[in-house]
């Protein structure tokens, strides 16, 4: 049994004027060829690892194409998509050529945008089902933050969607996807899909699955998995800052050969979760305020989530609003995870470990992002960047943020970073020299993925919403493309 397997993927932020080019998915989270692949995902907690482990597990080899994935960020480039995906497919008919292919695994994301392609992931399922014929099983992992399509259900035989937010079992989907490819060249099954779209904004804070009320909808996804017929059930929250036709939460239900059941359960869970849309909203809070109610718990660390700011969303890095705010209130043992600012970071190493230099930090992507931050830092630290996750999220990776340094301003410190990525744990900032949970204030420009390493020690834990550019009142967002009226936005 030979299964190709591989993707081209991002989460597109349509609100940043940036493009995304072919150097961000080389130097993003990588470009990946045939064996490297392999090399590279091989027990890692990600959908492709969960590919790889499929394989050994249900006995199919598996053919590696190419896999990419770029920080999320602004549209990406036509050429570069065309560029990509002329080499993606280039490597599948390389691949039939050599033997007969009985299926292929898609690593995707569900919320990327090109121009002039409003739905990225349904055009390249398209592009795939279009180059292995109709009758060739193609299975799909999404994000839990897709903006799902009738085009992408109608191209693919089955997707599979994450469960959790942060996104901790990626490994299980991608294994739980590779099962049910197997299961069909082995005539065990004939999934057919059915997707619910709701009209509905699902706010980031109240996404976290280990939590209410997010946990009772995984609980009942996996109650409806475990029913008779049904093969896969999938809850999308959407991802908003993307201005396409589509936006929004939905849910995917993979049924085996009865077309009614799927749409039968797709439609009880999609009216549970709208007859419960407001409690999937909560009003954001200032940053002032989430400190003050950290210090009214009195538990440490308290942990800030700068959600306007989350570099996982797609925005630059650089807000200052927090740093000015920790500097303001002359908080000692504060610290802000991280700070993309590369003249920062040049300038530290130019200097070297325990210079003192004058710096203008942050505030320099985007005016949203708030003015620089002008002020006196130590270098305590330098570091070329290289780093392994603790895991979950990420678990078996090495990362690379680049040329960084830790600086302190006072009682605060600083990580200043060359390259976009949220912090999901704490082992960068240990491999610093930092000990986060000594500290009393961390700032992550993170909106729920930094739970994944910081949740275990965290004193109390509040998102904020800090002048950037994904402001999560999206009432402040101007949509052009969206086709229909969301809550809570309009009456709907």
């Amino acid at each position: 049994m030979r299964i190709a397997i591989g993707g081209i993927s991002h989460e597109t932020t349509t609100f940043i004027d940036s493009r995304t080019t072919l150097a961000d998915f080389e130097h993003g989270f990588g470009l990946y060829r045939g064996q490297e692949v392999v090399e590279r995902f091989h027990g890692a907690n990600m959908c492709t690892g969960g590919f790889l482990a499929g394989a050994e597990q249900y006995g199919f080899e598996a053919i590696p194409l190419l896999w990419t994935f770029a920080y999320p960020g602004g549209l990406i480039e036509r050429r570069t998509y065309d560029t990509l995906c002329r080499e993606f497919f280039d490597r599948l008919r390389a691949a039939q050529s050599a033997g007969p292919l009985d299926g292929v695994l898609l690593d995707l994301h569900g919320a990327m945008v090109i121009e002039g392609i409003d739905d990225g992931d349904g055009h390249f399922i398209e592009s795939v089902r279009e180059v292995v014929g109709p009758s060739c099983p193609v299975v799909v992992t999404q994000d839990l933050h897709g903006n799902h399509t009738a085009r992408r259900v109608q191209a693919a035989d089955a997707i599979v969607g994450f469960d959790t937010y942060p996104h901790v079992d990626m490994g299980e989907r991608g294994l739980e996807a590779a099962g049910i490819l197997t299961r069909m060249v082995n005539d065990e099954i004939h999934p057919v899909m059915a997707l619910r779209q709701l009209p509905l904004f699902w706010g980031a804070s109240r996404q976290v699955t280990a939590h209410p009320p997010m946990d009772e909808v995984l609980d009942r996804v996996h109650e409806v998995e475990r029913r008779p017929g049904i093969i896969s059930v999938t809850v999308s929250t959407g991802f908003p800052w993307a201005d396409v036709p589509d936006v929004g939460a939905s849910v995917i239900v993979v049924a085996d050969r009865d077309r009614e059941l799927a749409h039968a359960a797709a439609d009880e869970l999609g009216d549970w979760i709208w007859s419960n849309r407001q409690r999937w909203q909560q009003t954001p809070v200032s940053v002032r305020d989430g400190l003050a109610a950290g210090e009214r718990a009195g538990h440490y660390p308290i942990i800030l989530a700068d959600q306007t700011d989350n570099t996982g969303g797609g925005a630059p890095g650089d807000s200052t609003e927090v740093l000015r705010t920790f500097l303001d209130l002359k908080l000692d043992g504060a610290l802000v995870l991280y700070m993309v600012d590369v003249e920062a970071v040049e300038k530290a190493h130019a200097a070297g470990v325990a210079s003192r230099l004058r710096l203008s930090l942050g505030g320099k992507s985007d005016p949203r992002q708030g003015p620089p931050v002008d002020v006196e830092a130590d270098v305590a630290a330098l570091t070329d960047g290289q780093f392994r996750y603790d895991g979950p999220m990420y678990a078996g990776l090495t990362g690379n943020l680049g040329r960084s340094a830790w600086l302190r301003i006072g009682g605060v410190s600083v990580v200043v970073v060359s390259k976009r990525e949220q912090p999901l744990d704490a082992a960068f900032a240990r491999s610093l020299g930092i000990d986060c949970p000594a500290l009393r204030y961390i700032a992550v420009k993170s909106a729920v993925h930094f739970r994944s390493g910081f949740e275990r020690f965290a004193g109390s834990i509040h998102n904020v919403d800090a002048a950037g550019i994904l402001v999560h009142d999206l009432s402040r967002l101007t949509y052009r493309k969206r086709r229909r009226p969301l809550f809570p936005l309009e009456a709907v």
